[in-house]
């Protein structure tokens, strides 16, 4: 009679928190980079702080990882760290939204 012996893994973390430095210039870049975020499946929480440009981040790291939730924002239109953003979502956004535009006025 064999007796198998598992070994039992070590708690892995089931999350962490990343800051994330985007191109976000107003109020309408926070809603749409925070929106983009919480639709990547893990995410629990989003805030981006308009004045510093940082994503907070806290997500499962069973479900998603820093590689996707740069993804998501890029893909918003925003750069998210040395990740530059979708060329084609950025032309899209509102004028105030885009690099030199935070001071003009919101449509």
């Amino acid at each position: 009679m064999a007796i198998q012996i598992q070994a039992q893994q070590p708690a892995t973390k089931k999350t962490e928190e990343v800051k994330i430095t985007t191109s976000a210039q107003c109020e309408m870049c926070k809603k749409r980079i925070e929106k983009a975020l919480y639709k990547v499946k893990g995410v629990i929480s989003a805030s981006l702080n308009v004045e510093s440009k940082v994503a907070t981040v806290v997500y499962r790291t069973n479900k998603t990882d820093i590689q996707s939730l740069k993804k998501a924002i890029n893909g918003a239109g925003y750069d998210a760290d040395d990740s530059p953003a979708d060329a084609d979502a950025y032309s899209k956004l509102p004028g105030c939204c885009q690099e030199g535009g935070g001071e003009m006025p919101h449509k």
